[in-house]
């Protein structure tokens, strides 16, 4: 019976989390009203390790302490009752075609070996833990790949029914198409590069299940390892009484591979609290109360493995830090546009977790996963694309989906003076300046109210020696936000001949175009 209702709440959580994660894009109004960070808010390993990295405290973490306090009192519920990623692990396993014979593999010490390898690097200031965090890879696997490939497949699947010449069909279909439309499609296709890479991590971490049923809860995911810590004397406990007859019923059950046949011997840290071994039990010798503790055996991982991941943890930080990128300013990529609002780079990085909820709510698709531009510490951390979208002049969604304030929330005045960037011209693909031909698109879309970019009347003389009046652009330096309007319109297509880098952003002293 418990289980059952176990599924029930698994499932209520999981459609709120999808229905969160729906909510957060651009509704027509620079407002969101139910951002999924909501669930990133109620992480712990998340709040643990940007405090620590970032030295901050956030008052929207408040739910992960909640959390922290319920795992004290009943255990790793928040794995086996409420997780999203858990809960999707547990579906995929379903579909297992026969019970598994195969011994576990009894890797559980790994997941606990990763999370002292990010508690340890996020002491020394870098940010990890959101690729392994099973929240923040969830919301950037389904923002940058599974959402967009959802998209891409429903239009092109209508597309298809649109081309039958049935008439019926085609009224159905398109009907069903706009029901999609207004329920779960996005408003335009999401395109980012990696998704593919980033989908196929996502699709194994599934697979997996159907080697052992919710491997990546068992064996990698730290933020299970920190429950497991926390739930180490939590108030409620599991005890079997002496009718129990070791007939090994509850192990097949077992979500979490605890070995409860094991009686005294069982791992109370592995336990997701998912009772089936209370349902199951043909014997009816398991209890779950707060009167009694039970014997467990003891969470020992070795101590050469801890030493192993601590020095791994100090060791990586210099490691990935040691290249041409710190060095100064400018020597790193110049196209590493971060969003506005985004702090300095050091503090943004120690507090960005790639979830990719920013990315998700550019309205004009420009914000992009970075690979290895930012360095090994900046993967998947989001930079501004112009060429594939601009930032809006008016758009502060951005700011307002961060869940570690890596990006502050900008007020609607504020974001309209703040610089991410400059514009540069290059002269030599310019049709004003290379070729002779009148063009003024720059100027015409720039979307400061004073315009940044200013026309000089001169004249030439073509090819043919007709001499003629050309209006040929320059940029304000004072005034140009960087936003990318101008390179994203340029017509020159390829390599646009105006184009934007980060040189001029406001939340830098050093990476200016003229020292003061």
């Amino acid at each position: 019976m418990i289980s059952k209702i176990r599924i029930i709440v698994q499932g209520i959580f999981l459609l709120l989390f999808f229905w969160l994660f729906l909510q957060t894009e651009s509704k027509g109004e620079d407002v969101l009203g139910y951002p999924v960070k909501i669930f990133l808010d109620a992480d712990p390993l998340i709040f643990i390790t940007t405090l620590l990295a970032g030295h901050v405290w956030s008052s929207s973490f408040f739910l992960a302490v909640l959390v922290i306090v319920a795992t004290a009192i009943l255990g790793r519920v928040f794995c086996g009752w409420i997780c999203p990623l858990g809960t999707l692990n547990n579906i995929v396993g379903t579909f297992q075609k026969r019970r598994s014979n195969r011994a576990p593999l009894k890797l559980h010490w790994l997941k606990y070996c990763i999370l002292i390898f990010l508690v340890t690097a996020s002491l020394f200031s870098l940010q990890f833990a959101g690729i392994f965090d099973p929240i923040a890879l969830l919301i950037r696997s389904l923002s940058l790949s599974v959402y967009p490939l959802a998209s891409y497949a429903a239009k092109a699947t209508f597309d298809t029914l649109y081309n039958f010449p049935i008439p019926v069909l085609v009224d159905i279909s398109e009907f069903i198409y706009a029901l999609f439309k207004k329920l779960f499609l996005p408003f335009q296709q999401p395109f980012f590069f990696q998704s593919f890479f980033l989908g196929l991590l996502f699709f194994i971490i599934l697979g997996l299940n159907l080697l052992e049923k919710r491997f990546w809860c068992k064996y990698i995911c730290p933020l299970g390892a920190l429950l497991g810590v926390l739930s180490r004397f939590s108030l409620l406990q599991r005890t079997v009484t002496e009718g129990c007859n070791s007939c090994g019923t509850c192990t097949f059950e077992c979500q979490g591979g605890a070995a409860p046949d094991q009686k005294e011997k069982w791992h109370n840290t592995e336990c997701l609290v998912c009772m089936n071994c209370d349902d199951i039990c043909p014997e009816n010798a398991v209890r779950f109360g707060f009167l009694k503790k039970s014997r467990t055996a003891p969470l020992d991982l070795g101590k050469r493995r801890v030493l192993g991941m601590i020095m791994a943890g100090i060791a990586t930080v210099p490691l990935i830090r040691i290249t041409a990128i710190n060095k100064q300013a400018g020597a790193g990529e110049p196209r590493l546009i971060r969003p506005p609002g985004s702090l300095e780079e050091k503090q943004f990085l120690e507090r960005c977790v790639k979830c990719g909820e920013c990315m998700k709510v550019c309205i004009t698709g420009g914000l992009q996963p970075t690979f290895m531009e930012a360095g090994l510490e900046g993967i998947w951390s989001p930079v501004l694309v112009p060429k594939v979208g601009y930032c809006e002049y008016r758009c502060t969604l951005c700011g307002q989906v961060c869940p570690t304030g890596a990006i502050r929330k900008l007020e609607q005045k504020e974001k309209e003076k703040t610089k991410i960037g400059l514009a540069m011209i290059d002269h030599g693909r310019c049709l004003p300046y290379a070729h002779a031909m009148p063009c003024i698109v720059c100027q015409e879309v720039c979307p400061t109210p004073q315009k940044a970019i200013w026309l000089e009347k001169t004249k030439v003389t073509n090819k043919d020696g007709k001499e003629l009046n050309l209006n040929q652009p320059h940029i304000d330096l004072e005034l140009c936000i960087g936003c990318g309007l101008c390179e994203a319109k340029c017509p020159i297509l390829g390599q646009p001949a105006i184009y934007v880098t980060s040189i001029g952003e406001s939340r830098s002293k050093d990476n200016q175009l003229l020292l003061s």
